[in-house]
């Protein structure tokens, strides 16, 4: 199980000369996903603990807002809300204190109609899409906008499908879950100042730094967003561990430092959390993909900021393959 997830793939819909340069880049705001449903799944009597403990360590607030009643994108077009599951994870980038931010990580989590897949779709933040009411931005500035419920919209207007559930994070949380689970040792495809290529031992601390580190890397957002991808499969190989698994202990611990700092939808209940725990159980490491958002390429505004150009034609593309349930062929189309 644990190789396996390290298998899994990392496919966008650019053009195969593109792919070296926008890389892996899945993002870390998919923990929330493996405590919430991953934990949940095939550990026989702690299951319904653990879902229980997930439950009671989360924080319920309206993010989805108005747009829970959306059947339409704000062009008027019919989101499909009948083809699997969607989750958008937002992780910000604000630090103790702060009471305004950004959104760092924004993920749309796909969970296909017979709950045997799930694909991770990494928008990366400096991506410069249509804002409803807001004309063109990045994307992470509709969250400094209208909060969740904007950045909703936005990646709905995007992708034409309705999103179910909404989770934030901060990376405070990020910190103690590695903590928790006593340190990880990451495969770093992005060597630094800091940090070599290759294996290296992290603590929460350093697990900080090195998933916000982004300057002094090659390739800025990207390369930080590679970083990212290799703490997530870090964690999610420490956490499926049997030693924490089967460790009421450890796991609790694990689950406590998961959720204090995640907040979920108010529709995102203890009983769907089991409900869907249990749909998901046949789900293994290489199950789960990861997508990157299509892009074309890098370039600035008018007012000299650094953009992500929208690859519209590579959007479109995956929002037919997410409103007819189709990641696979989206994926088998981009090799």
């Amino acid at each position: 199980m644990l190789e396996d997830f390290d298998d899994a793939a990392d496919t966008s819909h650019a053009p195969r000369r593109r792919r070296r340069r926008m890389g892996r880049a899945g993002r870390v705001g998919v923990t929330l996903i493996a405590l919430v449903v991953l934990l949940c799944v095939g550990v026989g009597g702690y299951g319904w603990f653990i879902s229980s403990k997930v439950d009671h360590g989360l924080t319920h607030e309206k993010l989805l807002g108005d747009s829970k009643d959306d059947t339409t994108t704000t062009k008027g077009k019919d989101l499909v809300d009948d083809a699997g599951e969607n989750y958008l994870i937002i992780g910000s980038d604000a630090r103790p204190g702060e009471t305004s931010s950004r959104a760092d990580v924004i993920q749309l989590v796909h969970v296909d109609e017979d709950h045997e897949n799930v694909w991770i779709i990494h928008f990366p933040r400096d991506l410069y899409v249509p804002i409803p009411g807001h004309g063109e931005d990045k994307i992470n500035a509709a969250y400094a906008f209208g909060q969740a419920p904007l950045l909703v919209r936005t990646v709905q207007d995007l992708v034409g499908v309705k999103i179910n559930h909404v989770a934030k994070t901060d990376f405070e949380g990020f910190k103690q879950l590695t903590d928790a689970l006593g340190g990880v040792t990451v495969d770093n495809p992005q060597p630094g100042p800091d940090y070599p290529a290759g294996e290296v031992a992290l603590d929460g601390t350093q697990a900080l730094d090195f998933v916000r580190e982004r300057k002094q890397l090659k390739e800025g957002d990207i390369s930080r967003g590679q970083r990212q991808q290799a703490w997530l499969k870090a964690i999610m190989r420490e956490t499926l561990d049997p030693q924490v698994l089967l460790n009421p202990s450890r796991l609790n611990d694990v689950i406590e430092a998961g959720t204090e700092h995640t907040v979920v939808d108010d529709e995102l209940t203890g009983g769907v959390i089991r409900s869907e725990a249990i749909k998901m159980r046949s789900v293994r490491g290489d199950n789960i993909r990861f997508i990157t958002a299509p892009f074309s390429g890098y370039g600035t505004t008018a007012e000299g900021a650094s953009i992500d150009i929208l690859d519209e034609q590579g959007m479109a593309a995956l929002s037919d393959a997410l409103r007819t349930d189709d990641l696979a062929g989206y994926a088998e189309s981009a090799e």
